[in-house]
This record gives C-alpha cells, structure tokens and sequence, in this order.
C-alpha cells in the first residue's frame, strides 16, 4: 500500500467508525503506546475542533470529566462540555479551572495554528503552543498528570525537549504510523511534574 493509500485508509476509517477526524487514529496509537486513557479522569483537549480527540477519549472516559477548548465552535459530543475560546487567554484560562474547580489528569493538544506555507514559520508557531501549553500544565495539572501534545521537528525542537525535561520526570517523543509520512509532526508525551 502506498502512502497516500494508507492515509486514505485511516480517513476512510475514521468516516466508517463514525470519528470526526482522521486524527482521532494518532490519540489511539499515542494511547496505545502510553496507555493514559483510564475511567474517570479529568481531561482538558485543547485545540479540539473538530471533536475527533474529544471522541476517543468519551469511549475510555465515561465516568471522568472533559473539556475540549477552541476558537471554532463544535458540534455537541456526549458527555463533554465544550468552551469557545483562545487557550492563551487569561479570561480562558480561568474557566477552564473553574470548570474542573481542582487539578486535573491530562492535557491533550493536537493544536496547530492556520498554516502559512512557510514551513519554518509554521514550525516556529506550532511549537511555541507547545511551549505555551507545558507552561500552562504547570498551573493546572496534578503531580501524576499527563501531557500529549503535537510538535514539529524544527530548530526550536531542542528548546521544547529541554523545557518539558524541566518540567517533567518522564519524556517521550512519539509519532504514530497514522501521521503522513511527509509531515514533520512528532507528540511528545510527559508524565509526573517535578516537584
């Protein structure tokens, strides 16, 4: 099976498993591999639209609470609550705690910014998110929680390695066999905040 075949295959099947995304595969290899998706956590998905995240993690998460955050509005899911907004806002930022009104479990972050075209540029902006956002689990996530977060191999890389392993007692880069094979996109997976 050539390339574009196999990304067809998982776009294919994500319209046949009924997810809004064919990213909803790269939570499920990452889940896989990490195996962080457990009944009754406290999950925040950032960067959510269009909702295929949120939707794999209802099917693990019955009993847990789940917010998914974005600028676009998303259609209704099940047992997750939705917020329209800019994560980077303060304003944001404080419903989102007020919603889990306590330290939660795990951050998810398939985010990226509209692209440029600009490779450099757009590796530049995706992975300053990616900053953003371990800056923000430092804030909001328990001493045991997880986070997931998409990154592209560029030369801020180095930068995002060193800051998670600041933060974190464990780091792991993973890229799952639903990424295409010519994108630059990597996850990184932390796990228990150093104290």
């Amino acid at each position: 099976m050539d390339n574009k075949s196999y990304q067809d295959h998982f776009f294919n099947r994500a319209k046949i498993e009924g997810y809004r995304s064919r990213s909803a595969f790269k939570l499920i290899e990452l889940d896989k591999k990490f195996k962080f998706l457990k009944n009754g956590k406290k999950i925040l998905d950032i960067g959510s639209f269009p909702g295929g995240w949120c939707q794999v993690v209802k099917k693990t998460n019955k009993k847990g609470k789940v917010l998914g955050i974005d600028k676009k509005k998303i259609e209704k899911i099940d047992g997750v609550n939705f917020l329209v907004g800019d994560f980077l806002e303060e304003k944001s930022k404080k419903a989102i705690k007020e919603f889990f009104g306590t330290k939660i479990d795990i951050i998810l972050s398939d985010m990226a910014p509209n692209t440029t075209g600009n490779k450099s540029l757009d590796t530049i902006r995706t992975n300053q998110l990616c900053l953003n956002l371990l800056d923000f689990s430092k804030e909001i996530l328990s001493n045991k929680g997880v986070v997931i977060s998409k990154l592209f191999m560029g030369d801020d890389f180095e930068e995002i390695k060193q800051t998670a392993k600041n933060q974190f007692k464990k780091i792991d880069f993973f890229k799952p066999d639903s990424s295409r094979d010519e994108s630059r996109e990597t996850y990184i997976h932390c796990s228990e905040l150093s104290t």
